[in-house]
């Protein structure tokens, strides 16, 4: 999708309902939830997504800094929303289904996906700079063409379809994830190579090796997860950390507020899917809701000093890191904040999807 056009003919056409001010920008918001939740990396998304929303959301007038701190939040929204690779990691390393967790992580996903496209239409109000989409837009890499609505519309329909395949064949119960994977690139190699051309013989071995190491970190990191996750339960560690909670206070109000904290430490430290299966090893016993986990370790990866997919972003960017500090803060406190407290305290949020479709897990 990177290299074949075929996510920029996506956002072409979401270009033709975001006319209104700040429209792009809440766009931006989820198309890095329906991304990210393919790839199960906000690195990815953010990697993918930023390079195609950044030049974008720059002609219509968004802040460098501003830009790149909206991409950096919305980047971690892949690890709460089905079907992201994360959850079925999650619920390999705990035991659990992977379609309850699936479910578990729906309500979260798009009540913090919501929450980001609104502070993010409070804000754009405020800037001046920012202008409304144009009638009739160019559609850079076609030629430098200027499209109606009708061509716009026709021209995406083969990347249209994309979604439609992965998120329909998994929704549907055709596929699974990974087989669903597999057609989707197997769909994506002819169409970025005769439709929209964007494939050529060097890009598309960058986009195999890119793949391929990806891959094989992502292997090397299980095996050494799992082994340490072996050794923690082996030597009765989770059971010390619930236990040594309860002791400092059986206030559940308090365990929860000093869970979230480590969690969010984590989440600082390393990136989001290895701290999610750290988390996953260390805290099950104590917080079984992939929800609260995976906002915990999202928050984690933007939030300073160390803040990962802040700086990735500030690099993908070319943006400077003290102008994102300022609205990175306000989407923490305005957006990730309010929904992770809520989350944690309202897990109702987050079950009642679960509950009823597996009743019997629950006792119902």
């Amino acid at each position: 999708m990177e290299h074949s056009k075929i996510g920029k003919s996506l956002t072409d056409v979401i270009e033709l309902f975001v006319r209104k001010k700040g429209g792009l920008g809440s766009a931006s918001v989820f198309a890095c939830a329906i991304f990210g939740s393919i790839s199960g990396s906000g690195a990815a998304t953010l990697s993918c997504i930023g390079s195609i929303m950044f030049p974008k959301l720059k002609e219509r007038g968004y802040p460098t800094g501003y830009t790149a701190a909206l991409l950096a939040s919305s980047a971690p929204l892949g690890l709460l929303i089905p079907p992201s690779m994360a959850q079925i990691l999650y619920a390999w390393i705990t035991g659990q289904s992977v379609l309850a967790c699936f479910l578990a992580i729906v309500g979260p996903g798009i009540f913090l996906a919501v929450m980001l496209a609104i502070v993010n239409k409070v804000l754009v109000r405020r800037m001046p700079s920012v202008i409304e989409g144009a009638a009739a837009l160019k559609t850079d890499g076609f030629e430098g063409e200027t499209l109606n609505t009708g061509q716009r519309f026709f021209r995406a329909i083969p990347a249209l379809l994309m979604p439609v395949i992965i998120l329909g064949s998994i929704y549907g119960g055709l596929l699974t994830p990974t087989e669903s994977a597999a057609v989707s690139v197997i769909y994506a190699i002819p169409v970025g190579w005769f439709v929209y051309k964007g494939l050529n013989w060097m890009n598309f071995k960058r986009a195999l090796r890119e793949s391929g190491t990806t891959t094989g970190v992502v292997m090397v990191m299980l095996f050494f997860v799992m082994q340490f996750s072996r050794i923690l339960t082996m030597e009765n560690i989770p059971t010390a950390i619930a236990e040594g909670l309860v002791a400092l206070s059986d206030n559940k109000i308090i365990i929860m507020i000093m869970v979230n904290i480590f969690m969010i430490i984590i989440g600082m430290l390393m990136d989001d899917t290895s701290a999610m299966l750290i988390c996953a090893a260390i805290l099950a016993p104590v917080v079984t809701s992939i929800g609260v986990i995976g906002l915990n370790t999202g928050m984690g990866n933007i939030t300073p000093p160390t803040a990962p997919l802040l700086y990735m972003s500030a690099r993908v960017c070319n943006a400077k890191v003290n102008e994102m500090m300022k609205p990175n803060l306000i989407f923490i406190l305005f957006a990730w904040l309010p929904v992770l407290i809520i989350v944690t305290y309202v897990p109702e949020i987050s079950l009642w999807l679960p509950k009823l479709v597996f009743p019997q897990i629950f006792g119902l």
